[in-house]
């Protein structure tokens, strides 16, 4: 069952503790993409997230997208957008995207946060590797239907239990 807790839930990217992150040694950040830095349904990058990731660059953190998103252009396009390194496809929870995303931006398991919004991809993908993990609150907008019949189903089950856990 601890596979499924993120060492951190947070209701927005905006309450990420950077300094709290710098303290545990993280250098580098693997992000996913849909309903964690841009609803799944737009393709433009709010000024409030483009400027945090600006920030999150000025204080010297590496950062990589890892999406299971299979389209290659929307994740390249917005990571081109955030001057961010990505990869499309990740197949999350398998480690094989993770690890990538750690060599893309010289980091290793210590050094390296996982930030998702989904328990089932991106929280158990960290964990699996030993990663920080933080799960988010998913930003509104709509899912893709897997997502929200299935993984979205069953973080029902699960996220009281995480919430009390965390407390």
């Amino acid at each position: 069952m601890k596979i499924l807790y993120p060492q951190l839930y947070v209701s927005s990217l905006f309450n990420i503790n950077l300094d709290m992150l710098k303290a545990r040694g993280i250098k580098g950040i693997i992000f996913d993409l849909d309903n964690t830095i841009i609803p799944r349904d737009q393709n433009t990058i709010s000024i409030d997230i483009y400027n945090w990731i600006l920030e999150l660059k000025k204080q010297n953190f590496k950062l990589c997208i890892v999406s299971n998103n299979r389209r290659q252009n929307r994740v390249s396009f917005l990571a081109e957008k955030l001057g961010i390194l990505y990869i499309y496809k990740a197949a999350k929870p398998r480690r094989k995207a993770f690890c990538k995303g750690m060599q893309l931006l010289g980091t290793d398991v210590n050094t390296t946060a996982v930030i998702g919004d989904q328990v089932f991809t991106d929280v158990i993908g960290g964990n699996r590797l030993g990663l920080f993990t933080i799960l988010v609150v998913p930003l509104p907008g709509k899912e893709f239907w897997g997502t929200y019949f299935f993984n979205r189903q069953l973080e029902k089950l699960v996220l009281h239990k995480i919430k009390k856990h965390l407390t």
